[in-house]
């Protein structure tokens, strides 16, 4: 009896080297108050986009014919019913922003998975490898960099054809150079370090040397990295929408929004603002919270 007791396992514990080094991540990440900020704003639009059928008020596309270009409701002639007023369709103007932060949350999640895998797995190759591997990729990723970014996202949808889709598509593309070039350099420094050479006399192949051994001492400027490029992902799916070449109406984007909105801009400032609005305060949030990560997971800026 004592014996089956004795083996009864017990409540599943944490490492408590992985506790330290999240309360130490967590100690770093909090002293920045903007990242902090950042990171509540950040969580608020998720909840936002996830629970979005069940907390706007109408739906995204219908119309009220009798209700076009209501003001917000603090304004003379607002309604409690569309509490930041319609578009110039009818459209409810709060229910289109909170749906249209799932469109943008999703761009930006899409966009950096595309850039980071497809950087990660090059980036490692190139700096593994070196020679001629490396001298053609990097020449490949120096190239896309001489373009500007928005220029050849463009160009790039101009080609594939309008859409969103495609706009994701264009977006990864352009941003993966700086995906490959971070991990690239990363791999050069941490090739040649004794656990590798370990690794290595030990047997391990190359796969795993790059990819088991290697890549997870890399992943820090990494995160950083994709942080920023989510919101720059969402800047430029917005741009690409406002010119008509992402997403298409009647999607409620919040670039489409305000390429819907340009001609009510004098006398309907709520249909311009308001989308605009959304997509400051996203990006700013993002930037504040890869600010904070970036003093987390940097060595160098931690204080002692």
């Amino acid at each position: 009896m004592a014996d089956a007791v004795a083996n009864t396992p017990g409540p599943v514990s944490i490492d408590p080297s992985r506790r330290a080094r999240f309360a130490e991540f967590w100690f770093y990440f909090s002293e920045n108050r903007g990242a902090v900020i950042g990171l509540f704003f950040f969580l608020f639009l998720i909840v936002l986009a996830i629970f979005a059928p069940l907390i706007a008020p109408h739906e995204p596309q219908a119309q009220y014919r009798d209700a076009v270009l209501v003001p917000p409701f603090w304004q003379e002639g607002g309604s409690t019913a569309f509490l930041l007023g319609t578009d110039a369709v009818g459209r409810d103007m709060l229910s289109r922003l909170i749906f249209g932060t799932r469109y943008s949350l999703f761009i930006g999640v899409i966009v950096t998975m595309l850039a980071l895998v497809g950087g990660i797995f090059l980036g490692v190759i190139a700096g593994y490898f070196r020679g001629w591997v490396d001298t053609i990729i990097m020449r490949v990723m120096d190239i896309i960099l001489a373009f500007p970014s928005l220029l050849l996202a463009l160009v790039l949808v101009a080609v594939l054809g309008p859409g969103l889709t495609n706009a994701m598509i264009a977006i990864a593309l352009v941003f993966q150079p700086h995906f490959v070039r971070l991990t690239r350099a990363a791999v050069m420094v941490e090739k040649n370090r004794d656990y590798v050479v370990a690794a290595k006399v030990a047997g391990a192949g190359s796969l795993r040397l790059m990819f088991s051994t290697i890549l997870p001492n890399c992943m820090a400027p990494l995160i950083v990295q994709a942080t920023l490029s989510f919101s720059s992902a969402i800047l430029d799916a917005a741009a690409l929408g406002f010119l008509g070449m992402g997403a298409q109406p009647p999607t409620p984007e919040w670039g489409t929004m305000l390429a819907e909105a340009r001609e009510f801009i004098l006398r309907a400032w709520w249909v311009v603002t308001l989308p605009g609005l959304a997509i400051l305060l996203t990006v700013l949030a993002i930037n504040l919270m890869g600010d904070g990560l970036r003093d987390a997971l940097d060595p160098k800026l931690k204080r002692s």
